[in-house]
């Protein structure tokens, strides 16, 4: 391997800045292991590592505000401050909402942001309809326009206690529409096949090079508004052995590796030559039990599955321990969670009883498929202990691999015709009524197993339109308690979040896209 990397760093020019021992490279570079480099870079059209990336190049006009916790920095949910904008005002109906940008603002082609830069951005959006069409429409937005140079109107069909926090998304990012359109044509108006292996925005990096399955280069945007990050290059190399990727941050050779598994944080937690930390996550490991599917469309069924479910053991066994159990759809690091409703503590007992209610007395014989896929590490082995744990209640279920592919498209909304399959999901806006419409609203994008209940649909989307906070909590609490009752996920953990670094790497702040910020980060 170390003939290998030797290669890579003459590839790269760098053979001279990065010495292959303890501390390998240099303050002004940043070297990335990841088990793959990315297959595109626009926030609307995600394949594998984009969203890794786009968050370095493409920022946008607001940003959560930042708190001290227990000597480390957190984004703070309850407050959001300026970013591309230096101010907005917002109309007294809620419906309107003028920004001012920041003047002066660059990207690195060399062109000034301005308010045409972020109609055109949202545009784009809109007409690509995908992630950031569903997060306007979850946040009532109905039209973005530039009203002067510098200011920019966004005017909702609702009043939206979602849509400010929905601005600090990576999505609709802010494009430098002025390159972007010398690359449009006119079966390309948006440009989208230039931006699979190009970036133009205003964030902190953009794209210098990539080669597809070696690496691609990402240097400092050299007039981004905050300043010169300290690393003025980003190599993001391809690692696709996690044994190797360990390896070599262990021995100096890069500086991070992509979210590692937790059977490698406890080992590298281990190691005096790695800094490991950790978040709270923000999304929720489950199993889900689609009700269109027999015996899933029986709620006592549903409830009879959770209660069969270990959860402390199912912790131990997959996550190391260091997962925090669900107890909510909404996780904890979210305002408005409440775990007091949840009710489904191990009992087996119970679950017995309540398989007999349903009408199962025997329990069930033959398997139910229980699909996995590898989106995630923790997919399979949480497949193997439920189905471990159902058994001793009579439920017989058989691990199913499918693709990831495959999962994705079965759980897409317009088909979700998985019965019972275990994923991750979880709110890249940090509020309730967000993570709620996201996955259990009938019309959520991550309601992947068709769950639908018309009360908590109405609670939901009268919470969007409610600007007062005591109000809509009030109303989300309902919803969870709603959710938890109606049992349509076998909720198991709130898995972990954490940053393996080289032990001079500092500044990482966690954030719910679950990626790193390469502007914060500083090498002592």
């Amino acid at each position: 391997m170390a003939n290998t990397w030797t290669k890579f760093l003459a590839s790269t020019a760098l053979a001279a800045a990065v010495s292959l021992g303890a501390g390998a490279a240099t303050a002004e570079t940043l070297i990335v292991a990841s088990p793959q480099v990315p297959e595109g870079f626009d926030g609307d059209a995600l394949k594998a590592h984009t969203q890794n990336v786009v968050v370095q190049t493409y920022e946008n006009l607001v940003v959560y505000g930042k708190k001290e916790v227990d000597g480390r920095m957190i984004n703070d949910p309850g407050t959001v401050d300026p970013h591309l904008a230096e101010s907005w005002t917002v109309s007294d109906d809620g419906m309107t909402w003028v920004f001012k940008l920041r003047e002066g603002i660059m990207s690195p082609h060399g062109n000034e942001l301005t308010a045409d830069d972020v109609e055109w951005s949202w545009a784009k959006s809109f007409d690509q309809k995908r992630t950031g069409n569903f997060i306007a429409r979850v946040s009532n937005v109905a039209g973005v326009k530039a009203i002067s140079k510098y200011e920019v109107e966004f005017t909702l069909n609702a009043p939206s206690s979602i849509f400010l926090k929905a601005l600090t998304l990576y999505v609709p990012g802010i494009y430098d529409s002025t390159e972007m359109k010398k690359h449009a044509t006119g079966d390309d108006p948006w440009a989208l096949e230039w931006i699979r292996s190009n970036t133009a925005g205003f964030g902190a990096y953009h794209l210098e090079s990539l080669r597809p399955d070696d690496q691609a280069v990402f240097v400092a945007n050299p007039n981004y508004f905050l300043g010169q990050p300290h690393f003025d290059r980003v190599i993001y190399k391809e690692v696709p052995s996690e044994a190797s990727r360990v390896t070599l941050l262990k021995t100096g050779q890069v500086h991070l590796i992509d979210r590692p598994s937790i059977q490698k944080v406890v080992d590298l937690q281990k190691d005096p030559n790695v800094r490991v930390d950790r978040a709270s996550g923000r999304s929720i490991a489950s199993a889900r039990m689609n009700p269109k599917c027999e015996p899933f469309n029986n709620k006592l069924f549903r409830q009879a599955v959770n209660y069969a479910i270990d959860k402390d053991a199912l912790n131990t066994a997959v996550f190391a321990g260091q997962a925090d159990i669900a107890r909510s759809i909404v996780p904890p690091i979210v305002d408005g969670y409440n775990p007091t409703h949840f009710k489904y503590d191990y009992d087996p007992a119970k679950a017995r009883e309540l398989l007999a209610e349903a009408g199962y007395p025997d329990g069930i014989a033959d398997p139910i498929p229980l699909l996995y896929a590898d989106a995630f590490w923790h997919q399979e082995p949480v497949a193997i202990q439920l189905a471990d744990q159902l058994k001793k209640v009579g439920i017989s279920v058989q691990p199913t691999r499918v693709t990831t592919s495959e999962m994705r498209a079965k759980g897409a909304p317009k088909e979700q015709s998985m019965c019972f399959f275990t994923w991750e999901d979880g709110p890249i806006v940090l509020d309730p009524v967000y993570s709620m419409y996201l996955m259990a609203h009938t019309k959520g994008v991550s309601n992947r197993a068709a769950y639908s209940n018309s009360e908590v649909d109405s609670l939901i989307d009268m919470s969007r339109e409610e600007l007062d906070a005591e109000k809509r909590l009030a109303m989300m609490d309902e919803a969870q308690k709603l959710w938890v009752e109606d049992a349509p996920w076998v909720l198991t953990t709130y898995p972990a979040t954490f940053e393996a670094m080289a032990p001079n790497v500092s500044g990482w702040v966690h954030y719910p896209d679950e990626h790193e910020r390469w502007r914060e980060l500083v090498s002592e």
